[in-house]
């Protein structure tokens, strides 16, 4: 049990949980742009339709978005080493923080891939076919017809995979990354005053998630200035589609 609560501390805690969101962010950030890449890669069998590749990718998605992101940490940190040690590479001196990361970039990037899949595969056919019909060719008509709309609604799918990913790097404090939530433990446990430290530590993170959920919507706004109503009224309709087909595991099955 911990001591009787002191509203102070919670005042003297938020500074000292501060100190150290730089590795939290950094974690994010880093996860983020790998994740990128890694979901873009992943995607595009699918998106192309290349049999060998499209079931490897279908593999990886369902496993990393069918598990928890605890269980792939504690794979990652001590089952990379292992494999790493069959063609002779040793990471066993590697800083927790490498782990942390790939980990999250891996379990990022089946998210994102989704969430790339599903905001391409909700574009009009229609529309291409007419950028086809005018003379575009295939990169033309992506770039200027699919991606602008794409990433119109891929935003609220992307805003809703960084600020959970900034809520899941408090599990990294389980590899003993000491990031904000392994402070939190630190000063819990130093003054035993939990309640205070937790208290602290979810206004932080609301503060974090709910500034990011601003510039998310002040960006989509601005790539959706110029719809009409009716537009907008079916683009937030894909948009739906498109997010539920990203949060909702499908395991075996893909398009």
């Amino acid at each position: 049990m911990g001591r009787k609560f002191d509203i102070h501390y919670v005042i003297e805690f938020i500074p000292k949980l501060l100190s150290y969101l730089h590795i939290t962010l950094f974690i994010v950030a880093s996860s983020i742009v790998l994740g990128l890449i890694i979901g873009f890669l992943v995607a595009l069998p699918r998106l192309y339709n290349v049999p060998f590749l499209k079931r490897c990718s279908q593999v990886y998605v369902s496993f990393f978005r069918g598990t928890p992101i605890l269980i792939q940490l504690f794979l990652i940190y001590y089952g990379l080493p292992e494999i790493l040690k069959l063609v002779q590479i040793d990471v066993s001196k590697a800083d927790v923080l490498v782990f942390v990361i790939v980990a999250y970039s891996l379990h990022s990037g089946a998210f994102i891939s989704e969430g790339i899949r599903a905001a391409v595969n909700a574009v009009d056919r229609g529309q291409v076919e007419a950028a086809y019909s005018i003379g575009m060719n295939g990169y033309q008509a992506f770039t200027r017809i699919v991606l602008p709309q794409a990433l119109a609604i891929s935003i609220p799918i992307f805003a809703n995979l960084v600020i959970a990913n900034l809520k899941d790097t408090s599990l990294a404090f389980s590899l003993g990354a000491m990031e904000m939530t392994g402070k939190s433990q630190t000063l819990g446990s130093a003054t035993q005053h939990f309640i205070e430290t937790y208290i602290s530590l979810s206004l932080i993170y609301f503060v974090i998630s709910t500034t990011l959920e601003r510039i998310f919507l002040y960006v989509e706004h601005r790539l959706l200035r110029h719809d009409t109503p009716a537009v907008a009224h079916e683009r937030r309709s894909r948009q739906r589609s498109a997010i539920l087909r990203t949060i909702v595991p499908r395991f075996g099955k893909g398009g």
